[in-house]
């Protein structure tokens, strides 16, 4: 019997720290696991992977971007928003950051006890969400106005927090 139980656990610790750790990045952005319906490929796209690709990011944001009614962000720019990384722009912006006040106060929730410092793509999504939040708070008015802000301070101090995170552990 007490074999029987030692094995159970072992199994289950084993299914739980592959589970946990497969699944991890999901935890903050959820539909960038999620499957492309038009491939096979999962929706997990990175813009920046190295410095060009950052200053290409600045440009993309610089040049204004548009957003319609349907809340689906575009680069206004032809040339820029012809260029490979625009696609992945895209699909960042339009299938993968949270555009409800409900997703992204859920997003700030889920950042303000994250134990550890993001990875470069969660981070990235972060400050794409708080450029869309900017945005919304802009454009609103009275108590939406409030909510947008309000969520926009939550996700700058959640980053601030990751920026600061080494400095912040006291010394064992």
């Amino acid at each position: 019997m007490l074999w029987k139980t030692l094995l159970l656990l072992l199994f289950y610790y084993s299914a739980h720290a592959t589970v946990t750790h497969k699944w991890s990045r999901a935890m903050l952005f959820p539909a960038a696991q999620r499957f492309k319906r038009s491939s096979a490929a999962f929706l997990n796209p990175v813009l920046q992977n190295s410095l060009e690709d950052v200053v290409l990011l600045y440009e993309f944001l610089l040049a204004e971007l548009d957003i319609d009614k349907g809340q689906r962000i575009s680069i206004k720019d032809e040339e820029l928003a012809s260029l490979r990384k625009a696609a992945e722009f895209d699909i960042i912006c339009n299938e993968i950051i949270p555009k409800s006040i409900t997703e992204i106060r859920r997003l700030s929730s889920r950042l303000s006890s994250y134990p550890r410092v993001l990875k470069k793509e969660d981070f990235e999504r972060t400050v794409l969400t708080m450029v869309y939040t900017a945005y919304r708070a802009a454009q609103s008015q009275g108590h939406q106005k409030d909510a947008w802000v309000e969520s926009f301070v939550d996700l700058y101090k959640a980053l601030k927090h990751d920026l600061m995170f080494p400095y912040n552990k006291e010394p064992s």
